[in-house]
């Protein structure tokens, strides 16, 4: 029989992945605490890391790992690998591309739902006794409203049909890296325009892109200032791409109308963040994708493109394609 293949995990998976795992010759290395200290040990073993995001596999953690071979991300983002490190030392870097599109689609309905209805306002306001909350009429509907998307991959394009379809949503949206052969394929339903003229426009701000340098700080102070004041806000992409600091100011100003979050600069989110004293903001702890059906789907998908890779098969979704020609 030949020799296993150790693979790392930094934080648990689900059963059924783990077992996956250990079905298709590999040995599991689980920490008992995702630090940084502990993962640096291990990894020296580890031909495979299945990684989450509790921790990110740094230029020095890399070092450390001299056997090892590939890290697969059980989410789509892979913003907690140095991808540029990760390529020099010849490891092929996955994700789960995908995977997680119709449960991040609807944490984002969501979230407009629940903000064009005021729920949190109206929920307290009736656990207080105050029934005749009812006549200040705190809620809007959606439909016929503009929606905007900074970002309009899979998830965009997915939650901008159901909008359209469902409340006859305006649909306007900015992604420039999107080939112009698919802007064409939505061209009867939707206007792509630049970033300002979304802001400018829209009702409702959807983010879907990636954390990149290019994107750090994209939605600041300037920009959220062009917005609609009766216009929310809404990212369930990463929390680096708005400016916390510029939207604290914006929400107390009342530039805006408010927003929902369910990523931040720094996670946990501060215990001292404005944030969470605001009323027209509603938060989740980036769990978009954390449903029991996406959290398994996710770490099925990171587990296989691991087995697929000691197999000698084809790799999928390749965030660092360069080192392929190594």
């Amino acid at each position: 029989m030949s020799a296993k293949h150790k693979v790392l995990l930094p934080q648990p998976i689900e059963k059924e992945a783990h077992e996956y795992l250990v079905q298709n010759n590999c040995e599991v290395i689980v920490c008992s605490k995702c630090e940084h200290d502990e993962v640096a040990e291990k990894i020296a073993d580890a031909e495979a890391v299945v990684l989450r995001t509790g921790i990110k596999i740094t230029r020095d953690l890399m070092e450390k790992g001299k056997n090892l071979k590939t890290i697969s991300r059980t989410g789509a983002g892979v913003d907690n690998v140095d991808l540029d490190a990760a390529t020099e030392h010849r490891v092929v870097v996955t994700s789960s591309l995908g995977a997680n599109t119709t449960s991040v689609i609807e944490h984002a309905l969501m979230f407009i739902l629940a903000l064009s209805k005021n729920t949190i306002k109206i929920d307290s306001e009736v656990r207080k006794g105050n029934f005749k909350v009812r006549y200040q009429n705190l809620s809007s509907d959606v439909r016929e409203k503009t929606l905007g998307f900074i970002g309009f991959g899979r998830i965009g394009s997915g939650l901008a049909r159901i909008c359209h379809d469902s409340f006859a949503m305006k649909i306007i949206a900015n992604d420039d890296y999107l080939p112009d052969h698919v802007k064409k394929s939505f061209s009867d339903w939707v206007e792509f325009t630049d970033i300002d003229a979304v802001l400018g426009k829209s009702d409702y701000i959807s983010i879907h892109v990636p954390l990149t340098k290019e994107t750090k700080d994209l939605v600041d102070y300037s920009r959220i200032k062009k917005m609609k004041k009766n216009a929310f806000l809404i990212n369930t992409s990463r929390g680096g791409i708005i400016n916390e600091k510029d939207l604290v100011k914006a929400l107390k100003e009342g530039v805006i109308a408010g927003a929902g979050l369910d990523v931040f600069e720094n996670e946990p989110i501060e215990n001292e963040s404005e944030l969470l004293k605001m009323e027209n903001v509603i938060l989740s702890p980036h769990t978009a994708a954390l449903t029991v059906e996406c959290t398994l789907r996710m770490a099925m998908e990171g587990v296989k493109r691991v087995v697929n890779y000691f197999n000698g098969l084809p790799h999928e979704n390749v965030a660092n394609p360069a080192v392929l020609d190594l």
